[in-house]
C-alpha cells in the first residue's frame, strides 16, 4: 500500500499525485479523464475511460470448442464462464461446431437459470444470460437452496420407510433444481465481489459477508449432494433387500435423519436471525447425532448400502454444524449483549 500526501493547489483545491506504476499500466497521459466513485466505506475508486466503458458495456468472450479436445471440458468451460458473470459467451469453430460440443451445450444450458443460445450457425453458437443480479435477494436464494437440499434428505428416507422407490426417484429429480439455484448463487457472488454496488443491492452490506454466504452455500450444496447419495442408496436397498430389512433399522435411520433434518434447518435459521445461544446448542447437537450414528453402525446388520445411508445421513447433520459455526461468526459482527465492543484499559 503507498501513501500519498495532499497538496494544496491554488486557492482551496487540494489534490494528491498517482503512483507511477499506475499510471505507466494505464498508457495515461496529460489531459485524460480519471473517473472516480466514491465507496460508502470512505473509499474512493478510481478508472480510466476505458475501464469506465468496460463497465457500462456488455463484453463478449469467445471460447474456441476446436481446443476443447477432451469429454466435459466445454461444458465446465460454460459454466464457469456463467459463474463469472459473463453475459455474452460465444462458442466458435474454425469449420463445424462438432456434435458432441452441441450436445454438451445443450445439455447444460437449461440447467443455468437465465442462460440462453440466443444465435446459432454451423461454426458459431451464442449463449446470453438475461439475469440481473439486482432482481435477486440472496438471503431468499439461499433459504429456497436449503428447503430443496432437505427435501431431497427427507423423500429420500421416507421412500426407506414406506418401501417407495418412487419417491427416492423423485428425490433424485429435485438435485437438478438445487444444482441450479447453486449455481446461480455462485454467480451472484462473483458479481457482489467485483462490483460493491451490486453487493449491496443483494444484501451484502459488508464485504466479510460475501464469505460467509459463500461458506453457506458450500455447505448446503454438499446437503444436497450426501441426500442424492442417500436417495440412490435406498433404491438399490429396496431393489434387492427389501424383504431383509428389520423394522427398527428403518425406524432409528428415520429418527437419525430427523434429528439431522433439524440441525441443518435450524443452522440456517440461526444464519438469518444471528442466534448465538441456539447456534452453539446445534454444534453440540451434533455429538449427540455421532454418537447414534456410531452406535446404530455397530447394531446394523450385514445389509449393502445401510452404512453408507447412515455415513450421509451423518455427513449431512456435520454440514450443518459447520452452518452453525459460521453464524455464530457472522453473528459477532452484529452488537449483542453476549459480545460487545468496549475499549481494554489493561495495557494502558
Amino acid at each position: 500500500m503507498e501513501s500519498r500526501k495532499v497538496q494544496k493547489v491554488g486557492y482551496s483545491t487540494l489534490a494528491i499525485s498517482l503512483p507511477s506504476n499506475w499510471v505507466k499500466e494505464n498508457d495515461l497521459k496529460r489531459g485524460d479523464n480519471i473517473f472516480l466513485m466514491s465507496e460508502k466505506d470512505g473509499s474512493l475508486k478510481l478508472f480510466t475511460s476505458k475501464l469506465a466503458k468496460r463497465e457500462e458495456g456488455i463484453e463478449e468472450y469467445i471460447c474456441n470448442s476446436d481446443l476443447c479436445d477432451e469429454p466435459k471440458m466445454l461444458e465446465r468451460i460454460v459454466v464457469g464462464s456463467y459463474i463469472l458473470g459473463r453475459d455474452v459467451f460465444s462458442i466458435i469453430s474454425s469449420e463445424r461446431v462438432r456434435p458432441e460440443h452441441i450436445e454438451e451445450i445443450r445439455g447444460i444450458v437449461p440447467k443455468l437459470i437465465g442462460l440462453g443460445i440466443v444465435e446459432e450457425t454451423t461454426d458459431r453458437i451464442v449463449l446470453q444470460c438475461s439475469i440481473d443480479p439486482r432482481k435477486f435477494n440472496l438471503d431468499m436464494l439461499l433459504r429456497r437452496l436449503s428447503i430443496i437440499s432437505l427435501t431431497i434428505a427427507k423423500e429420500a428416507i421416507q421412500a426407506l420407510v414406506d418401501s417407495d422407490a418412487s419417491l427416492a426417484k423423485d428425490a433424485i429429480k429435485r438435485e437438478d433444481e438445487a444444482d441450479a439455484m447453486c449455481l446461480l448463487a455462485m454467480r451472484l457472488l462473483v458479481s457482489a465481489q467485483r462490483k460493491r454496488e451490486v453487493a449491496e443491492e443483494i444484501g451484502l452490506k459488508d464485504p466479510l459477508h460475501i464469505l460467509y454466504f459463500g461458506l453457506m452455500l458450500r455447505y448446503l450444496e454438499l446437503v444436497a449432494d450426501y441426500a442424492e447419495e442417500t436417495a440412490r442408496r435406498v433404491i438399490e436397498l429396496l431393489k434387492k433387500y427389501k424383504e431383509k430389512l428389520p423394522e427398527w433399522v428403518i425406524e432409528r435411520i428415520n429418527n437419525l435423519n430427523d434429528l439431522a433434518h433439524d440441525l441443518v434447518m435450524k443452522s440456517v435459521d440461526c444464519f438469518f436471525i444471528g442466534d448465538i445461544k441456539i447456534a452453539n446448542s446445534l454444534l453440540e447437537m451434533l455429538t449427540f447425532v455421532e454418537l447414534e450414528k456410531n452406535k446404530l453402525m455397530q447394531e446394523l446388520p450385514e445389509i449393502p448400502h445401510l452404512r453408507l445411508i447412515l455415513w450421509n445421513i451423518y455427513r449431512m447433520a456435520d454440514n450443518g454444524a459447520s452452518i452453525a459455526l459460521v453464524a455464530i461468526n457472522n453473528s459477532l459482527e452484529r452488537k449483542s449483549k453476549i459480545c460487545t465492543k468496549g475499549w481494554s484499559t489493561e495495557f494502558k
